[in-house]
């Protein structure tokens, strides 16, 4: 039964306490335990001996064998590891291997712990640290390092003291400092610089709470000696040793206290303006100085200004009607200078443009009244080349949208010297130029550019092209190069308009022309530097050529009566046309002809010494230009090898004497000259170089033979370019104009129909153009 009760009393559904660590003591052991442990107090920071105070972790050199056991039942260690009686003893063996001995920490240096952590039981119910620190005797033995909690717990209890009853019962006497008016000058001075702001942050009202009372200041910088005000606080009863106080009014010192500081602030407040107003004074001062040098510098412009009124008033005087000593230009330009030299400042911020318009313009056209340019060009130019020192504006005016209004020089010359020249324009004939392009010329250096342009443009352009529609090159005796060249220096490019109606005149007057009518020559040469050169080979190409080519398809080649009026009208073209047009003309309308007259003729066993004669005649009938370009050697070369073959086909037959040595001392004598020639003319043209390249940079000499071909690629507008991707036997293959080359050793080859053939560099350039 009673079994049965003390079952059914228990009750299980209530919470069950556990034990942290440690062993479970006996019933009588835990009751003596919670009787001890009413008394026990909780070990402070305060009652740890001084050894275990050090932060650093110490080694295991602190802690001693002879330590007992934890609470739950310590075992000596002679039964340490008992239990491997009962096993192969594996764990002591590696231990005792590695150098442990019992009784003493783990590690390097015995600093492990010797016995197990202990636990400690709360007095309740809390939470952890409820009830103070929960570290044992052993632990605090083990790790003496002190945690930060506990720093925190100390911080805390040290600043709760603060605010608690001295326990002396005593007040501590607040200390007071004491400070003249200087000091307090120099504290506002230095720490307290107070900017507008901050000086309405200095009257603002605070209250505090912080403490049992409510405390008003009236700035910020009062809660910094708050501590010095007496504690309010009331009186702890008196102890044995303490003396007794007199009595105590904090709220007395306290209104001292703001009496004071509101004083400090005013002192530092009357110093503060103090050093502004002597600022001021020292500003003053220096303004003063200021304005006297204004006043003594307007003094002087009003001087001036008075004078250069005077001046203009005099003037104005003196232009009046009817005065006894009227105002000239001359003198009116010296007056100019006058306030350009004395009074420039003035001068230049006058509004010249209004004064020269008063006083200039009406002289300016009384003196060109009767002014024909056509006859005295130069009238005017040094009067007015003064004027335009005197008025013009410093600053560079634009050719288009001239302000008129800005600057009295343009004005002047717009309004003044511009009808002039727009009345003698509308008179005058374009076929009369000389006068016309005299009196600009004159002029050019004088006008502003955009009236000049706009005279080039507007009137003489419209003239010139009106004459030019109206010309006729069939009918008008006066060439048109005669009144259009002369202004090539002045307009230049805007004359390019009337080339192509100029053209396109000459080729319609050129339908019906025949080579032997030199009139032809005569007109169009004039024209070749002024046309581009594209345009003047068009048309001569057009025009020219084709008239040649019939006269040498008419021309008869007889070596027993030869007419050579056809072959002078041709060559007598060559300076008009192209090299390369003129030897066109010559490979399909000559030496066909030529050649066939020459085989024929040594056909029917002739006397080669006339033959030779023949050949060097015709031969001489060309220019060296001609002759140096590889087609028309290619001739010569080919009537040379008939002639050879022919002295040397004739075996058996008659035979003249020495024809043969004769044949063979001219092809000799006509391939050296042709080397001679190629020779000298490459010389001249590497003297050429030289001296072009003389005071030039090293780097643009050619310093190889490829360089050379180069820079004379350019010099002709020929296109000197690698093909990419192809060689000829290891070298280059290179595109100069149209044509392959590949260069060995400075020797330049010729891509021919079979094989590559060598040539000479001035070749190369005749067969490229």
């Amino acid at each position: 039964q009673n079994s049965l009760s003390f079952c059914s009393s228990r009750d299980y559904s209530a919470p069950v306490s556990f034990i942290s660590a440690g062993m479970r003591k006996a019933a009588a052991e835990e009751l003596s335990d919670e009787d001890s442990g009413d008394n026990e107090k909780p070990v402070k920071q305060e009652e740890i001996p001084k050894e275990f105070v050090p932060k650093k972790l110490k080694t295991g050199g602190n802690f001693k064998p002879s330590q007992k056991g934890f609470v739950g039942g310590s075992k000596s260690f002679v039964d340490f590891g008992s239990w491997e009686r009962h096993t192969k003893g594996i764990g002591q063996k590696l231990l005792q291997k590695m150098g442990y001995v019992p009784g003493r920490g783990l590690g390097k240096n015995a600093q492990g712990i010797i016995n197990p952590i202990e636990a400690k039981q709360r007095k309740g119910k809390g939470a952890v640290g409820a009830y103070g620190s929960e570290r044992t005797p052993q632990s605090l033995q083990d790790f003496p390092v002190v945690d930060s909690e506990e720093e925190a717990e100390e911080e805390f209890q040290k600043e709760l003291s603060q605010w608690r009853k001295d326990p002396n019962g005593g007040k501590k006497k607040p200390k007071y400092s004491y400070k003249t008016v200087e000091e307090l000058k120099a504290k506002g001075r230095i720490n307290k610089q107070l900017t507008a702001p901050q000086k309405e942050l200095s009257q603002v009202k605070v209250i505090d709470m912080t403490g049992r009372e409510q405390k008003v200041y009236y700035s910020y910088s009062q809660i910094s000696h708050k501590h010095n005000i007496p504690d309010d606080s009331p009186q702890q009863p008196l102890g044995k040793d303490s003396k007794p106080q007199g009595f105590a009014l904090p709220e007395l010192e306290h209104n001292l206290q703001l009496l004071i500081d509101i004083t400090e602030q005013e002192i530092i407040q009357s110093d503060r303006q103090l050093q502004y107003e002597r600022d001021m004074v020292v500003n003053l001062s220096h303004e003063i100085q200021k304005m006297a040098e204004v006043l003594s510098h307007e003094e002087k412009a009003i001087s001036n200004l008075s004078k250069v009124l005077d001046m203009v008033e005099e003037c104005e005087r003196r232009m009046q009607p009817g005065c006894e000593n009227p105002l000239t230009l001359d003198e009116c330009a010296k007056i100019f200078e006058t306030l350009q030299d004395k009074y420039y400042e003035e001068y230049r911020m006058s509004d010249r443009v209004d004064l020269a318009v008063a006083i200039v313009y009406p002289l300016m056209k009384e003196y060109f009244k009767n002014w024909d340019p056509l006859k005295d060009c130069t009238y005017g130019t040094e009067i007015i080349a003064k004027w335009k020192s005197l008025l013009e504006n410093d600053q560079l005016l634009s050719h288009s949208g001239q302000d008129l209004s800005t600057d009295a020089f343009h004005r002047l010359m717009w309004e003044i010297w511009m009808p002039y020249v727009r009345n003698i324009v509308a008179r005058w004939q374009p076929r009369n130029c000389g006068s016309m392009v005299d009196f600009l010329d004159s002029w050019v250096n004088v006008v502003p550019v955009w009236i000049l342009d706009n005279i080039l443009d507007q009137l003489i352009f419209p003239k010139l092209q009106k004459e030019v529609e109206s010309w006729n090159p069939l009918t008008d005796t006066v060439p048109i190069h005669s009144w259009i060249h002369p202004w090539l220096p002045l307009m230049q490019a805007r004359l390019e308009p009337l080339y192509s109606p100029i053209r396109n005149k000459l080729a319609n007057a050129l339908q019906k022309w025949h080579p032997s009518d030199s009139s032809a020559k005569l007109i169009l040469q004039p024209w070749k530097d002024v046309f581009t050169p594209g345009s003047w080979e068009a048309f001569m190409v057009k025009n020219i050529v084709p008239k040649l080519g019939m006269c040498l398809n008419e021309l008869i080649i007889n070596p027993h009566q030869q007419h050579m009026d056809a072959f002078y009208w041709v060559i007598d073209w060559e300076g008009m046309i192209s090299v390369s047009s003129l030897v066109g003309l010559l490979e399909k309308h000559f030496f066909p002809k030529w050649l066939q007259v020459l085989c024929s003729w040594l056909s029917n066993s002739p006397n080669y010494e006339e033959i030779t004669k023949w050949y060097l005649g015709w031969k001489s009938m060309f220019s060296d230009q001609v002759l140096a370009h590889p087609s028309i050697k290619d001739k010569f070369n080919e009537a040379l090898d008939i002639m050879n073959r022919a002295v040397s086909s004739s075996v058996g037959g008659y035979m003249q004497p020495g024809a043969r040595e004769n044949i063979a001392y001219l092809t000799h004598t006509e391939r050296r000259k042709d080397f001679q020639y190629e020779a000298m003319q490459e010389r001249r043209e590497a003297e050429n170089m030289a001296q072009r390249g003389i005071g030039a940079a090293a780097g643009s000499v050619p310093m190889n033979f490829k360089d050379l071909i180069q820079t004379k690629a350019e010099e002709h507008n020929i296109v000197f370019m690698p093909i990419i991707g192809k060689r000829h036997e290891g070298k280059h293959l290179y595109t100069f104009g149209r044509i392959v080359i590949y260069i060995d050793r400075g020797v330049v080859f010729v891509q021919g129909e079979k094989t590559w053939v060598p040539t000479s560099l001035q070749s190369l350039i005749d067969m490229a153009k």
